[in-house]
């Protein structure tokens, strides 16, 4: 047998949608319960679109 030493890289981009409960808002993180975690996201991470007037 021949002997490969190939190193194989794998790259996803992708988005997961996940419905969750918000419990708390808390400065900058929001904690959101999915299942049954609740699981803290700094608001950074968000795109939020602010309305244009």
């Amino acid at each position: 047998m021949a002997n490969k030493s190939e190193s194989k890289k794998i790259s996803v981009n992708s988005t997961i949608s996940l419905k969750g409960i918000v419990k708390a808002i808390f400065n900058d993180t929001v904690h959101v319960q999915i299942g049954g975690k609740i699981i803290p996201i700094p608001a950074s991470d968000f795109l939020v679109e602010k309305p244009s007037k």
